[in-house]
């Protein structure tokens, strides 16, 4: 069930890896939704970048492999969580030490109802990658 306001409560949202065994809850909706181009994302999702929301980082509620997360720190950008044993890239943003963590919408275990809202990082774009006509801004770096 997508995070979403109803009456004064959030309902919650829930996601996991690939193989299952890491399991998170989301207690609040994100702060907003961004795809970011940056050279480190397209590593490590394999593709063109990554889709992510912005949370609160205490609003994020391991339930399940807690001890199969592993955090990689790159020499630029933001530590990068994921799951040991099968790899998914769960977290970034600097995800568990940063007061706000962006969760990769790739493993959210249902739909969200909140479009991006910018493509970020564009000046990293690949020679192979076609951003797609959608309207967003687009930025050269992280946004202000």
């Amino acid at each position: 069930m997508p995070a979403r306001n109803t009456g004064g409560r959030v309902a919650s949202m829930q996601g996991s890896c690939l193989c299952g065994a890491v399991r998170f809850e989301l207690t609040a909706p994100f702060d907003g939704v961004v795809h970011c181009h940056c050279a480190s994302c397209k590593k490590l999702s394999g593709g063109g970048g990554t889709t992510s929301g912005l949370i609160p980082t205490g609003e994020i509620q391991i339930l399940d492999g807690e001890e199969l997360l592993r955090t990689f720190q790159p020499a630029d950008g933001k530590a990068k969580t994921f799951c040991v044993s099968c790899g998914s890239n769960l977290f970034g943003a600097g995800y568990p030490e940063s007061e706000a963590s962006a969760v990769r919408l790739t493993t959210l275990d249902s739909g969200l109802d909140q479009q991006p809202r910018a493509h970020m990082f564009v000046r990293s774009v690949a020679p192979w990658e076609t951003l797609p006509e959608d309207g967003l801004p687009r930025f050269g770096e992280r946004p202000t």
